[in-house]
């Protein structure tokens, strides 16, 4: 079944509202996108890298039974003491895959293999170093805890317990989990199609021959690469000049490919903003003065339906934007839940004095002293300082001044799937 579409007005502000506080605006794409793709039944080897469209149950024990945590003799416990001791050994064994379906009798011993099956009356399992077989008769020293080197059934999770919860990307390691309980198919949602438009008479494809006055379209290949990182469906819209009318084309088209669209440019209110006022005379925009830096403008709206991100054009900019609301937002339209980056509080290797009203992010890499460093520049055209960087430095919305060796708070770009 289809999901429900996102209401027109699900990125509108409070009335009143200018400035938008980064966590108010976080809180705002929490509580109102929904997922906009289906759900599909999938076999377990198809599911990795997908998000769980439904909670997941242990369809069987694990481990099923009891059974040997290492190669060695069974027995029960009560059949020895303290000392010296010398028990009949049977001729049988048990082995993994192959289970002594028996009973060990009192006072006996049995050989058992690592991962074979427990026999009755067989409580603890003393480990082959540890023993010396004479013939038809085991001897040891006595005084083995009671269930020592035995794997209890169940004792992993228990047949029907909740393993994974709906809203998770599965990795490798949940597909073990979910093979080891018995879960042979997995409900998830389909891939969310994300579409990436630039826009503006400056931009070019690199490797085309420009004039001095354009630039080359930087943002499109790396939000694509970021989204595949990211484990969404990217779909390439190309680059589209600043004409209404193709833009309008261009629009069209995606949404029928797509269930949601990044744009990078001319989503501001200027006089060559196409975007933003095509979306206000036939879509639905809203934009968002984000009080972050860098960043600021953010046009959210839809177009025929589907969600559109309208980024800043500066790549600096449009790439802190997608880390702190497109990936989360278009996560929770892909099904996932809301992710939150992991942050560590280190000592900054640098100075700085931070005017109160806007969160800032800097780009920053850790030093040989595990204090974290920031780049030169603050501008948001200096994109090389995204290769230089390995994170990001988040300063508060009040004002602040850093001195070496205070506190902040550092986001390797791993805490943002990268």
């Amino acid at each position: 079944m289809q999901p429900p579409r996102l209401k027109n007005d699900c990125f509108a502000l409070p009335p009143g509202v200018e400035w938008t506080p980064v966590d108010d605006a976080l809180s705002l794409l929490r509580e109102r996108l929904i997922p906009v793709v289906a759900s599909e039944t999938v076999p377990l080897e198809q599911a990795e890298g997908r998000i769980l469209a439904s909670d997941t149950h242990a369809r069987r024990a694990n481990p099923p039974t009891a059974n040997s945590a290492v190669d060695g003799y069974g027995f029960a416990a009560d059949s020895v003491s303290e000392g010296p001791q010398s028990l009949p050994l049977m001729q049988e064994r048990s082995a993994a895959g192959h289970a002594y379906t028996g009973e060990v009798p009192p006072g006996h011993a049995i050989r058992i293999l690592t991962g074979a099956v427990v026999p009755r009356g067989v409580d603890t399992i003393i480990m082959q170093e540890d023993v010396v077989v004479d013939g038809d008769r085991l001897r040891f020293d006595g005084g083995l805890k009671k269930g020592a080197n035995l794997r209890k059934a169940g004792e992993d999770v228990e047949a029907g317990a909740l393993l994974l919860r709906a809203g998770r990307r599965l990795s490798p390691h949940d597909l073990g989990v979910l093979a080891a309980t018995g879960c042979a198919m997995v409900e998830v949602f389909r891939p969310l199609r994300v579409g990436v438009l630039s826009t503006g008479d400056e931009i070019h494809p690199v490797g085309s021959d420009i004039a001095d006055e354009h630039i080359y379209d930087a943002n499109r290949p790396m939000l694509l690469a970021m989204l595949a990182r990211w484990g969404f469906q990217t779909v390439d819209l190309g680059h589209a000049r600043d004409e209404r009318d193709l833009l309008r084309d261009v629009l069209d088209d995606a949404a029928d490919k797509v269930d949601a669209i990044l744009t990078s440019g001319g989503a501001s209110a200027g006089d060559e903003d196409h975007l933003s006022a095509l979306l206000n005379a036939e879509g639905h925009v809203h934009s968002w003065r984000i009080a972050i830096k860098p960043g600021r403008p953010l046009a959210l709206g839809q177009w025929k339906g589907v969600p559109l991100f309208g980024l800043p054009g500066n790549p600096v900019a449009a790439y802190v934007c997608s880390l702190i609301f497109a990936r989360p937002a278009l996560g929770l339209l892909a099904g996932a839940s809301w992710q939150v980056p992991r942050g560590f509080s280190l000592p900054a290797a640098f100075s700085k004095r931070k005017k109160a009203g806007r969160r800032e992010y800097l780009r920053a890499r850790l030093n040989d002293d595990g204090a974290v460093e920031v780049f030169h520049s603050e501008g948001s055209g200096r994109i090389t300082g995204l290769s230089w960087a390995d994170g990001l430095v988040e300063l508060g919305d009040e004002g602040r001044e850093i001195t070496p060796g205070d506190l902040v708070t550092y986001y390797p770009f791993t805490a943002f799937g990268l």
